[in-house]
């Protein structure tokens, strides 16, 4: 993943849900994203908490061309929400690098969750 070309680690990062987006909403996220995000607390905000997370969503697509990606298992809500404005200050070479190694850990922590069970 880290040495496949630019173009593929961009597709790899726009295949992954926004956080708190359509599929969190509709209830058709996979089983383990909805735990995931559940056990950050996401899936008990307020109204103006989604409003906040949709703002954020739209800023950082706009920015990068992709969705933002964080291991919600390793975080809470507002560590989520103070890690949005950071990382919007990032160019878009360090952010893909940001965001795959977040991704490196959803499925570092998912393959456990599979050795285990």
């Amino acid at each position: 993943m880290y040495h496949a070309p630019v173009e593929q680690q961009v597709a790899l990062l726009q295949a992954h849900p926004d956080l708190v987006g359509r599929a969190a909403q509709a209830g058709t996220l996979t089983p383990e994203s909805s735990r995931e995000q559940a056990a950050a607390g996401l899936n008990r905000l307020t109204p103006e908490e989604i409003t906040t997370f949709n703002r954020l969503n739209q800023a950082y697509w706009s920015r990068f061309g992709f969705p933002f990606v964080i291991c919600a298992r390793l975080n809470k809500k507002e560590a989520i929400l103070k890690a949005f404005p950071v990382r919007l200050e990032n160019s878009r070479q360090q952010e893909i690098k940001t965001a795959l190694a977040e991704i490196e850990k959803i499925a570092s922590l998912r393959l456990a969750d599979l050795i285990e069970n």
